[in-house]
Parts: structure tokens; C-alpha cells; sequence
């Protein structure tokens, strides 16, 4: 049985179970920390950068949602500094594509739109990148948009851990990396897809979409697909 500990997060003493890592720690104790790649019930990436963290003694931030929580541990969720990152983080996302939230379908539903509100990111410091990326919309339901993908990979974590089907992949570097379906091909021609839409379920921005909704209509269910990961990580 893992052992029971003890850290302090923003000044509070909170009980911990050994193996849990900081995230977790203080979700379970009502601190919120941001995130765009975490999601319950699938491995964690640290993808997005969000949810770094100052750790007492650790010169550099460290992600909660890979940093296992140790004995002892202080951990401080809320600074200057970390919102002076979070800030800069997210507007480096808006540069690297083309977010137009005027016209997105996810428009007053999406994470990524939500999470700027609340930090007062209302403008973006940089120039942007403006790439021409392409959207993929040869599946009979679902459509991929690249312009407004942020690589936070729920999609492909929720499609092997989940669904079983392995159907997305990060493919590319660097600020060429983008999502591709079965070795980058269309993903209307992927043989493995099982269109359960969990993939565009759990997608924090209007990257992924079902066809047929109109600006502000897409809506998104995770915490559903949470629940069948959880009953899944159970029976198993």
C-alpha cells in the first residue's frame, strides 16, 4: 500500500498518498492549477507549460502534472512569476497559429479562450506567426483544423489510452509539429478510426469539431469521457 505524506501547497499542509504528483495533490484540495494538457484519467504530457510550479529549494519551475508530490515538499501554485509565465505561455500559443475566436464554432466553449480571460491575457505582445495550415475535413463527421490546434495532445492520449484505436501522432518539431491521423494521411482514409468522437470531445480548442455546428455551438463533454477512463483503469 503506498504510504501517506505531507506537503505544503500555498501555505496549507495537505495529505498526500505516495506516487500522487503535485497536481494531482492539489486538485484533491481544492487548488487550481492551469492547465490545458492535463485531463483525468490519461497519462500526463506537461505539454502546455500551464501548470509549472515554484518548489522551495528548486531554482527553475517544475510541471505539477509530472512532478511527483514528496515528502515535505512546499509548493506554491500562485505568484508574479508564475503568471508572468502562464501569460507569456499562452500568448505564444495565439502567435504559433491562427486563432480567430470571432468565427471559431468552440467560440465561448473553448479552454484555451477561457484560461486567457481569466489571466488578462487580452493582447498579444508578438508578431504572429500566421502559417498556412491546412483543415482536414475528409472525415464523414468530424473535422481537423490545424490554425487552431495547440498540441496540448489529448486527442492522441484519450485515442491509445482509451478508445485502443492509435489513430493520432505528433508528427514534425518544433514549430512544425502538427497532429497527423495513421502516418500523416487524410484522416477521412484512416482504417483504424472508429468515429466514437472521443478525440473531439476532449479537445480543448476548435481544432477538433464535429460537422454541422455553427459559431458558439460546439460544445465539449470531458468529464464524460474522464468517467469511461476511469471505469476502464478500473476493470483493468
Amino acid at each position: 500500500m503506498p504510504s501517506q505524506i505531507t506537503v505544503r501547497i500555498d501555505g496549507v499542509l495537505c495529505t498526500a498518498t505516495e506516487g500522487q504528483t503535485i497536481f494531482e495533490v492539489a486538485e484533491a484540495n481544492g487548488k487550481v492549477i492551469p492547465s490545458l494538457c492535463h485531463m483525468e484519467g490519461v497519462s500526463p504530457a506537461g505539454s502546455c507549460r500551464l501548470c509549472l510550479v515554484e518548489v522551495a529549494g528548486v531554482d527553475r519551475l517544475l510541471p505539477a502534472c509530472t512532478t511527483p508530490a514528496q515528502r515535505g515538499m512546499a509548493v506554491t501554485t500562485t505568484s508574479d512569476r508564475l503568471v508572468r509565465h502562464r501569460r507569456l505561455a499562452l500568448e505564444l500559443m495565439f502567435v504559433e497559429r491562427n486563432h480567430v475566436c470571432a468565427v471559431c464554432v468552440s467560440n465561448g466553449h473553448c479552454e484555451l479562450q477561457a484560461l486567457a480571460m481569466s489571466l488578462g491575457v487580452t493582447y498579444v505582445r508578438y508578431p504572429y506567426n500566421s502559417p498556412r495550415l491546412p483543415v482536414d475535413v475528409s472525415h464523414p463527421r468530424f473535422v481537423l483544423d490545424h490554425n487552431r490546434c495547440i498540441l496540448c495532445s489529448r486527442c492522441v492520449r484519450v485515442c491509445d489510452e482509451i478508445e485502443g484505436a492509435h489513430v493520432w501522432d505528433i508528427g514534425g518539431r518544433g514549430i512544425g509539429s502538427r497532429v497527423v491521423a495513421e502516418l500523416d494521411q487524410p484522416w477521412g482514409d484512416s482504417q483504424a478510426c472508429t468515429s466514437c468522437g472521443k478525440c473531439v470531445q476532449v479537445c480543448p480548442t476548435g481544432a477538433l469539431v464535429e460537422k454541422g455546428y455553427g459559431v458558439e455551438e460546439m460544445t465539449r463533454s470531458n468529464s464524460a469521457v474522464a468517467r469511461l477512463a476511469m471505469k476502464k483503469g478500473a476493470a483493468s
